[in-house]
């Protein structure tokens, strides 16, 4: 996910005796392909304090790295509730939530929405709250837009997509912006206008948050709490300080270098402190009361349990919850939610009030402006964020195809954007969710056009190429902990090749895939040129073969002091590389230097091995260098 340590995993609470959970169960390892016709979990305490505690599930908020769930990525959380008397139970279904829903709740969690709600589920919530009821928003930086339809969960609780307070709709295909998830969302300044509060766009990085206000000062709230974590996040600015109070803050002199590494902004931007807003607030309205926090870090751990509903692979989760104050803080502030109170603002309860925020004229909704165009990184072709039948194996919201063919979720072609005849080419084959451990045999693949025709070579990187066309030779793979594996090999399509072509993948002789693909025509450039062929979606953690073409050099020419890096927009390096398929550098950075030299034709062509480091998705560079010169930057899309 966002952040890069990993912390020890610290089981804070054990279920006790007679404790029950309702259709699944809080086990890390478990992938269920639920949806929202499944039974919702829920939490039974062995002795209940009276008060019931639901977990928002309808919004996305199991969407891409995200899986904040009670049996999931927040079941420490949920479990040490538990433990506390408290009933906890999910909210699970596909319609719009309504007053109904909630009533019957002490509180009401929401975990990173990443859907907008509709007008009638913001009006539903505020009747909730106003009539006793309190609500817990965990949101994220600016762009955490997990399932990359242009909002995040600071926007969706704001009530309004930055730089799209006109339009929340903007920028989005007529299908999006048609679809049911779209429908009944309006742009509104929703937060800020009913709880006193809105998030801010910043994105600050690894902070633990040591301004903490006195326990006196926010009703015991912060007793024994010295800091609380931070790993990417937003705070939150307090726009009416009679319903609305900070209560956590980063610290003061924060510098640019305190800014997450994926920021497309300043990140920072009032060098911390309580200028820089709080990063914990809370808020009385009505009867019922309002919590804040802008990360969901604080609140997860490291037993995800869905699948990443546009990729199928496996999710990291890291154990925030164990981790400095922050377990102790969660559940002191959740005792003060569920806790029924009289007052209905904070003017005359003996607190200090704070002060407006002071706010930049870009956080103002209607001036607002996006830095970068908007999803951070390109969705696969396949997946559709408001279509839960385009979501693969094993995440929330799949549904399972009736034929039982789940083929295209195990295994994925990895083929080149553009497929040159005559070119050598690379060609990943990419295996996931299979048994751990293992190794599987008889693999092939082969390129043919309609009518059957074979029209390509295959070989292993660095092999030799067949005289013949035809599917390659029988391979096997060895399936990694997770399940995961890949094979790279190189392909040459027929010269007298045109139009579209198929490439398959067989096992023993059963086909298990065929993709589509269409043959691209031969650059006509002058001058010597690069370029470099790679899979169209690349998958995290496993090796994916690349391939660099130098072409009119003059003939048999060496070009040496080449070297290939992959990196995101920050600069960070993520990608680790093999130039000969065996030896791999030892951290993520710049490849060892190599040499590639010219045919009779002046062409020259070589395959290497990339690993792009596990975790990381979206857009990045690929980047070939001579010496200290750019020869060419690519932009590659990871999943």
């Amino acid at each position: 996910m966002k952040r890069e340590k990993s912390l020890p995993k610290i089981l804070l609470c054990n279920l006790a005796a007679g404790l029950m959970i309702a259709a699944v169960s809080i086990t890390a390892q478990n992938v269920y392909a639920e949806n929202y016709t499944d039974t919702a979990p829920y939490i039974q305490p062995a002795e209940s304090n009276g008060s019931d505690i639901l977990f928002d599930n309808t919004h996305a908020q199991t969407a891409g790295a995200a899986d904040w769930v009670i049996d999931g990525g927040f079941s420490d959380y949920a479990t040490a509730l538990a433990n506390e008397g408290y009933y906890v139970t999910e909210l699970r279904k596909n319609s719009e939530i309504t007053y109904a829903d909630l009533q019957n709740y002490e509180v009401f969690i929401i975990p990173e929405a990443n859907i907008p709600y509709k007008a009638t589920e913001q009006a539903a919530i505020l009747q909730y709250v106003e009539n006793g009821g309190s609500v817990f928003f965990i949101a994220d930086h600016y762009n955490a837009d997990r399932n990359k339809n242009r909002w995040d969960a600071a926007e969706v609780f704001n009530g309004y997509r930055r730089g799209a307070f006109t339009n929340p709709a903007l920028g989005m295909s007529t299908e999006e912006a048609n679809s049911d998830a779209m429908d009944g969302v309006i742009s509104d300044d929703w937060l800020a206008e009913n709880f006193g509060v809105r998030f801010r766009y910043n994105a600050i990085g690894d902070v633990d948050a040591t301004l903490i206000i006195d326990s006196g000062e926010c009703f015991g709230i912060t007793e024994n709490v010295s800091a609380v974590a931070m790993h990417a996040g937003s705070t939150i600015a307090i726009t009416d300080p009679a319903i609305a109070k900070g209560i956590v803050y980063l610290p003061d002199n924060l510098t640019s270098g305190a800014k997450w590494s994926g920021a497309v902004d300043a990140g920072v931007y009032n060098a911390g402190g309580v200028d820089e807003g709080a990063y914990v607030a809370i808020a009385k309205v009505g009867q019922g009361k309002a919590a804040f926090i802008g990360d969901s870090s604080a609140v997860e751990d490291s037993s995800p349990k869905y699948k990443n509903e546009e990729t199928g692979r496996t999710k990291t989760t890291y154990d925030g919850f164990s981790e400095d104050d922050d377990a102790t803080f969660l559940l002191q502030l959740t005792d003060w939610l569920a806790e029924q109170e009289n007052y209905t603002d904070f003017l005359n309860t003996g607190i200090t009030l704070d002060s407006v925020t002071t706010l930049y004229s870009y956080e103002t909704p209607a001036l607002s402006a996006e830095p970068e165009t908007e999803p951070w990184a390109t969705p696969s072709p396949s997946y559709k964020w408001y279509d839960e039948s385009t979501f693969k194996s094993g995440s929330y919201g799949y549904v399972s195809d009736s034929s039982g063919d789940e083929t295209t979720d195990t295994y994925t072609l990895g083929i080149p954007q553009t497929v040159v005849t005559g070119q050598e080419l690379p060609l990943t084959v990419y295996f996931s969710g299979l048994e751990t451990n293992t190794t599987y045999s008889g693999f092939s693949v082969g390129a043919y056009l309609s009518g059957g025709t074979q029209i390509a070579k295959f070989t292993s990187v660095n092999g030799i190429l067949p005289s013949t066309n035809g599917y390659s030779d029988e391979f096997s793979v060895t399936t990694d902990s997770n399940g995961d594996a890949s094979q790279n090999m190189i392909f040459v399509v027929d010269a007298a090749a045109t139009g579209t072509f198929n490439m398959r993948l067989k096992q023993s002789g059963t086909t298990l895939l065929t993709e589509s693909c269409s043959i691209s025509e031969s650059s006509s450039s002058t001058g010597v040129t690069y370029e470099i062929y790679h899979p169209v979606e690349i998958d995290a953690g496993m090796e994916t073969a690349i391939t660099i073409t130098i072409n009119n050099l003059a003939a048999n020419e060496t070009v040496s002091l080449l070297k290939a890096g992959s990196y995101l927009s920050g600069g960070t390096q993520i990608a680790m590389f093999s130039i000969d398929g065996t030896t791999w550098t030892g951290s993520y950075g710049y490849s060892g230097t190599f040499s590639m030299t010219a045919g009779g034709d002046g062409n020259a062509t070589k395959t290497i091995l990339m690993k792009v480091q596990d975790g990381v998705s979206g857009d990045a560079s690929l980047r070939i260098k001579k010496g200290t010169a750019n020869m060419v930057t690519q932009t590659i899309t990871i999943r």
